[in-house]
């Protein structure tokens, strides 16, 4: 039966939302009448974005169905049309993205992505992380975006905005179902960024992805301080779980590395810091290492800055200051952060980057040196303990925080 065209007024989460209509269960939310649908525009300045508004997004995530609950914590069912989305940056090494959700449960105070909830009409930032929304019909929606033999233009990107591993994926299994189609096809170039422990659990999709496409897996490690990975990301796996899911993707024959990213400027830059992540992702069998400083987009900012305030008052001002005026740091500064890590690299035998980081390339981030019993790979651990001492007094004279 058709549902009647009337005009409701809905209040949820402090967002009033005015639409025409019900809809059916299983229909797909239609957009806003053009005279009524405000212009998505972007402000593009020092300060960050202005919020955006998609109505027909707004209106899909308003009649979206509740598929559970935890705590304080809502699942919705998000409508899927298409599981690829494009994207346009040219500084990305990636043509495609697929998120399975949006919003993201492990509540990073740094995420840059929860401006993806303004498009919703939830300014809350707080919403990003209690509002959870997964596409249970992305792998349905693959299935038609990538018919068997069809190979995109690009590189496809899970896990770009939100975290494929977060805890909801346990029940729901969104992530899994769209790796059961990417196991069924070839050819591709594939990356999954994550900092659950969970994709341990597809360990045997994954295996049969890479054995037909290429895959690099990006194991996210900001700090190996359990306390400070609390403060900074508080329902995200404790950093010794990541290293430990490193080491069984790597065992299995996985081409996996860590994103140390972001790198918090005079928080979790400190040169020994830095190091021990790289000597930890080193020792569970790496590919590749690389690292970010951190960039605050405004909707950020909402949730780091109080967080600042509550947690490292003295660092406060002069944070705030300089991400007031840029959402990057100063050019400096990133400079610094990077020759430091170029250094790490060298030391424990991982390629320095050249350029943009490339999931796709062998030769561009990923180890020199591989551990082989004797001939060639005595000789290339003997060249990799000698790198080690040339280098070691320079990291040396690095022992503070970058950024002051």
């Amino acid at each position: 039966m058709a549902a009647p065209t009337q005009l409701l007024s809905i209040q949820r989460s402090g967002t009033l939302l005015a639409r025409q209509g019900i809809l059916a269960a299983g229909c797909r939310p239609q957009a806003a009448p053009p005279a009524s649908r405000p212009s998505p525009f972007v402000i593009h300045g020092r300060g960050g974005i202005s919020p955006v508004r998609y109505p027909s997004l707004m209106l899909a995530a308003d009649a979206a169905p509740v598929v559970g609950q935890r705590g304080e914590t809502e699942y919705l069912d998000l409508p899927c049309r298409s599981a690829l989305n494009r994207c346009t940056s040219d500084r990305m090494p990636f043509r495609w993205t697929i998120n399975p959700y949006r919003g993201c449960e492990f509540g990073c105070t740094y995420c840059y992505a929860r401006y993806t909830h303004e498009f919703m009409g939830m300014d809350d930032s707080r919403l990003f992380e209690t509002r959870i929304f997964a596409k249970q019909g992305a792998a349905e929606a693959l299935e038609r975006d990538l018919p068997p033999g069809k190979i995109p233009d690009g590189a496809i990107a899970i896990g770009t905005v939100t975290d494929p591993y977060q805890p909801v994926e346990r029940k729901l299994k969104v992530t899994r179902s769209i790796l059961e189609v990417l196991a069924r096809r070839e050819g591709l170039t594939l990356s999954i960024t994550t900092k659950g422990a969970l994709i341990t659990r597809d360990i045997d999709l994954l295996l049969e992805i890479a054995r037909r496409n290429t895959l690099t897996i990006n194991i996210t490690i900001t700090t190996l301080s359990r306390k400070l990975s609390r403060m900074l990301e508080g329902r995200a796996p404790r950093p010794a779980k990541r290293l430990e899911a490193l080491r069984s993707l790597t065992s299995a024959g996985l081409r996996a590395g860590v994103f140390i990213m972001p790198v918090i400027p005079a928080i979790t830059d400190g040169a020994a810091a830095l190091e021990a992540i790289v000597a930890a992702a080193s020792r569970a069998g790496a590919s590749y290492v690389a690292c970010q400083a951190l960039f605050l987009r405004s909707s950020a900012r909402k949730e780091f800055y109080p967080f600042l305030d509550a947690s490292f008052p003295k660092l406060a001002p002069r944070l705030k200051r300089i991400y007031g005026a840029n959402v990057y740091y100063t050019s400096d500064y990133r400079e610094r952060l990077s020759v430091l890590f170029r250094k790490l690299q060298v030391k424990y035998g991982f390629a320095p980057r050249s350029g943009r980081w490339d999931p796709g390339a062998s030769s561009n981030g990923e180890r020199r040196l591989r551990r082989t019993g004797g001939g060639a790979g005595a000789a290339g651990g003997a060249s990799r303990a000698s790198r080690s001492r040339t280098v070691t007094h320079l990291i040396d004279r690095l022992q503070m925080p970058l950024a002051f």
